[in-house]
């Protein structure tokens, strides 16, 4: 299942979010608009996102979740056909809210870390890093296959690739391989075998779910949310204008897609990194770490005026991005338990949303006024350092929740 989560996450990240940069100047070229308007489309996926993810999360919990990722992988594909057509600005955001948004929600990594908590207990953070570098790679391999293309062809020919790849490729393989939790094929998490000491062990009732109202009472779950609301923000925003700032430098498309992978290529160290260190320190530390080695990053790019010094701190930039998605998964699943996972992780989105959504559009924003993302990013370093001091606050249960409970043998 880890490689599962692996591959449906390369698609659902990089066949677009991780891509959007590489696509933004020609996008913003052909529809004659600033970089606020193209921003903008980014904002409407993520707001469409957030509005469904309660309910998606919900859909993960109760559905099977082959169905419910197969109905995201079908919502991809339409939206990335129809982005190939799309004439007016209009028609685009709104291929962007009805089909991207809620495809990515449903089949993104809301739908992979739950399938992949289901499996995974003791090892939670560490098969959470493992699929999360899916994400990653995407990123190593998508911005220059994108940049080729648009230089080849053109964007909309690009979408169109992608829309067909994904209806006919990964559709199918989603339908085949993805199987919910290890108790439907015999097995419990981290792959032991299914307990049966007590006859009457498997007729018996599953713990008790702690209650959606008993969450939101929670501090956890508010200083999660504020947390990764600033990452996010940060995060997004940087990785959606890493390219045009790139390219603002005088650099070429192609070479600037060359660091974005760079990035990314050093997130999947940090999943694999952060997901191992996930299961062996205390969580709030290793967030610590997370945010520092962003705020570093951050800081060394937004110094830099040449490509040398840039991609370095575009590698500890991408590093510390790296560890954001399996610590997401993990302090969730170790605050609130497996069973609830999908409904706790769906109420973040919107809880987290607010915060999220400006940081694209903000900085599209100051540079249309400024001609510069100067501004944009010392605001994001001052953000950095309200996260960190925000998840000092989080404390880590003594126990997970699913323990809380045990059945009588």
């Amino acid at each position: 299942m880890v490689l599962v989560a692996f591959f449906v996450d390369f698609i659902a990240v990089g066949f677009f979010f991780y891509s959007y940069g590489v696509f933004f100047k020609a996008i913003a070229e052909d529809f004659g608009d600033g970089r606020l308007g193209v921003a903008l489309g980014m904002t409407v996926t993520h707001a469409v996102g957030a509005v469904v993810a309660p309910l998606v999360g919900r859909a993960l919990d109760r559905f099977p979740l082959r169905l419910v990722i197969g109905v995201g992988c079908l919502s991809m594909a339409i939206g990335f056909l129809l982005l190939s057509q799309v004439e007016h600005e209009w028609q685009f955001y709104l291929v962007l809210g009805l089909f991207i948004g809620f495809g990515a929600s449903s089949m993104g990594n809301l739908a992979t870390s739950k399938l992949v908590t289901n499996w995974f207990d003791k090892r939670r953070s560490t098969a959470l890093g493992i699929a999360a570098a899916g994400v990653s790679l995407s990123g190593v391999v998508m911005p220059y296959v994108t940049a080729e293309l648009i230089q080849l062809y053109d964007w909309r020919t690009g979408f169109l690739i992608y829309g067909f790849f994904t209806l006919l490729i990964v559709l199918p393989l989603v339908l085949r391989f993805v199987i919910s939790k290890p108790e439907d094929v015999g097995l419990r998490p981290d792959g032991a075998m299914l307990l049966t000491l007590d006859p009457d062990a498997e007729a018996s009732a599953p713990p008790p779910r702690i209650s959606m109202r008993e969450v939101l009472r929670q501090s956890n779950f508010w200083i999660i949310a504020l947390t990764f609301g600033l990452l996010f923000c940060c995060m997004s925003s940087t990785l959606t204008h890493m390219i045009p700032r790139i390219t603002d430098l005088g650099i070429s498309l192609v070479d600037a897609s060359l660091v974005m992978s760079l990035c990314a290529g050093f997130g999947v160290c940090g999943k694999l990194g952060f997901g191992w260190l996930g299961d062996r320190l205390p969580l709030r530390r290793v967030m610590w770490l997370v945010i520092t080695l962003q705020f570093s990053g951050q800081a060394v790019m937004f110094s830099s005026s040449e490509m040398l010094s840039f991609a370095c701190g575009a590698m500890l930039f991408g590093l510390g991005v790296g560890g954001v998605v399996p610590m997401n998964g993990n302090i969730v699943g170790s605050t609130f338990g497996r069973e609830r996972f999908g409904a706790v992780l769906g109420a973040l989105r919107p809880a987290m949303f607010p915060i999220q959504i400006l940081g694209v559009p903000f900085a599209g924003w100051i540079f249309d006024e400024t001609g510069s993302y100067d501004i944009a990013f010392q605001v994001f370093l001052c953000l950095y350092v309200m996260a960190a001091i925000v998840v000092a606050f989080y404390r880590q249960p003594s126990v997970q929740v699913d323990l809380a409970h045990k059945q009588t043998a």
